[in-house]
């Protein structure tokens, strides 16, 4: 109802691509370029269709989401000499940057990371130990906060 037509239809590979890579952080903390690639390309497709946003913000929103989520990744390895962030988060979120544009990230990253503080709150809530080593797997909390980004942007093109 929000994109009939070939909009719609492209918009759905994002929403199942976006799934199956959820389920994947979720049951084995994997990424893989198998599904992030495509997901990849395919934003570009859109920009290239003439879909919004426009392929200049897209390559702007892969590149800059790419790069920041990189940047803290290397950055806490550095400060605190272990992984804390994974390869693929980096590169879903330069595929969403590809999807979304560079405007929205921002607010996928936070409503990802309220997310994410929402869970541990629940579990905590519920009496379970929580502790600063606990791990949450970002890239579904990602793909949790993108698909409704790409929704809203649609919903709300003039």
């Amino acid at each position: 109802a929000v994109a009939p037509g070939v909009e719609g239809v492209v918009g759905a590979v994002f929403g199942w691509l976006l799934l199956a890579l959820a389920a994947l952080d979720l049951a084995a903390w994997w990424l893989p370029d198998r599904l992030v690639a495509p997901l990849a390309f395919a934003g570009v497709a859109g920009g290239l269709a003439g879909f919004d946003p426009p392929l200049a913000d897209r390559l702007i929103g892969g590149a800059g989401g790419f790069v920041l989520l990189w940047l803290v990744a290397n950055g806490y390895r550095r400060l605190r000499g272990r992984v804390g962030l994974g390869g693929g988060d980096p590169k879903l979120f330069g595929a969403i940057g590809l999807w979304l544009g560079w405007r929205p990230l921002p607010a996928v990253l936070l409503v990802a990371a309220l997310t994410g503080l929402g869970t541990v709150g629940f579990r905590w809530w519920r009496g379970e130990a929580v502790t600063r080593a606990d791990a949450l797997p970002l890239g579904a909390l990602l793909a949790v906060a993108a698909f409704p980004a790409w929704l809203l942007m649609i919903a709300l093109r003039p």
